[in-house]
């Protein structure tokens, strides 16, 4: 028999969030701390966050952070472009502020694009220099990609200076600073009043310039425990847990990719799920990147996670990734799969989602002692029964 049950969460949500990313909620950071150890190659922090109440999420959704650019990078751009900040602008909503707030937090000053470079060389005209120039239009696409790499407008307006002739030229040719959205770590069920979430700190060296994430550098370096930050909930109804609560559910979630999974196991533990939960994490190494490793374990050591699978891909000679686990357990898999398992994916859209479908399509057809064209249509059911959900990026 379907047991369904309909949690607090899942009540409250039916009604619409109060807070958007035009209104957000001015949220209390309630922790920020290193998730990595200190001879990690890599820095991701866990970020708890205070919540109204009334504010819901279920797992799956993700949580809006609006940043603010690095004030170092401002006054970079103030200096190059000769203003103070004190000049007076029209924001997108025309509406009348400083170009220093303008800079800070509504245009995006970060990571340049190619329609920065484009709009630049409209203002510019005939006036544009040949450097430029060559960089503009569908024609000059792949250099242009070339030349965006690793720069942000700083970079672009020191390079072509004296194009820029009014402080209100520069919502011509930059984009408006978006929210980042983070998937939720946690169960509003585990954790009342609070939303968690993962995030690794992007930083990285071009051009002579030290870089970093807009969004992920402005949590990871000024987002101290007590101070405040806008943010939002984001519901996500394509990336949902299976309403059958008995159904078995494999996730596979790499690197910042487990953030929806701890709330997923959190939320199924607290529930009272019987399901069997099968988890397949993957990082560089054990010692270091091995996220929520004291949860994780004591899940399985209670025989709540049923499965428990990592690949710590720089532990031994021979990398090691989630899909080679996958391929290990391929029999297993398949018979998960036969009994009406649900597979997630989340993490990084460009190789590992792809890796891990071209493994999944291998287990099938195995498992099946059948053909991958088979394979492909037994996981294209499973996408349209909602039995095969990623979350990519």
């Amino acid at each position: 028999m379907t047991e369904t049950t309909l949690s607090p969460t899942e009540t409250a949500q039916k009604h619409v969030q109060k807070y958007t990313r035009n209104q957000p909620y001015s949220s209390k950071v309630l922790v920020n701390t290193r998730l990595t150890g200190p001879e990690s190659e890599k820095e991701t922090i866990h970020v708890e966050l205070e919540l109204e109440e009334g504010m819901s999420y279920l797992p799956g959704d993700a949580v809006g952070v609006i940043p603010t650019n690095r004030e170092p990078q401002v006054e970079s751009v103030l200096k190059a472009l000769g203003y103070t900040g004190d000049e007076r602008v029209l924001d997108h909503y025309k509406v009348e502020i400083s170009f220093l707030e303008a800079i800070t937090s509504r245009l995006a000053i970060g990571k340049l694009t190619r329609s920065a470079v484009n709009q630049l060389g409209k203002i510019a005209g005939d006036a544009a220099p040949a450097g430029l120039k060559a960089l503009l239009g569908p024609d000059n696409k792949a250099l242009a990609e070339e030349y965006v790499w690793g720069r942000e407008f700083y970079d672009l307006i020191t390079e072509f200076p004296g194009l820029i002739k009014t402080p209100q030229d520069c919502f011509q040719v930059l984009a408006r600073l978006t929210p980042r959205m983070y998937s939720i770590a946690s169960a509003l069920e585990a954790h009342p009043g609070q939303v968690h979430t993962t995030v690794r700190v992007v930083r990285y060296h071009s051009h002579n310039l030290d870089r970093q994430g807009v969004c992920s550098g402005f949590m990871g370096e000024r987002m101290p425990v007590g101070s405040l930050v806008p943010v939002f909930l984001h519901e996500n109804n394509n990336f949902r847990l299976p309403a059958d609560t008995n159904a078995p559910v494999i996730m596979v979630g790499p690197g910042t990719g487990i953030a929806p999974f701890r709330s997923y196991l959190e939320y199924r533990q607290i529930m009272g799920h019987k399901g069997d939960n099968w988890l397949f994490f993957g990082e560089q190494r054990s010692v270091s990147d091995y996220l929520y490793k004291d949860q994780f374990e004591s899940m399985e050591k209670d025989g709540f996670l049923t499965r428990l699978d990592t690949a710590f891909s720089r532990d031994q000679q021979r990398k090691v990734y989630v899909q080679d686990r996958m391929r290990e357990k391929s029999a297993e898999l398949w018979a998960w799969l036969e009994s009406g398992a649900y597979f997630y994916v989340c993490g990084d859209a460009e190789r590992m989602a792809k890796d891990v479908e071209r493994t999944l399509l291998d287990t099938i057809a195995l498992g099946a002692n059948n053909t991958l064209e088979y394979a492909a249509e037994y996981l294209a059911a499973m996408k349209k029964a909602k039995r095969y959900q990623l979350d990519v990026y």
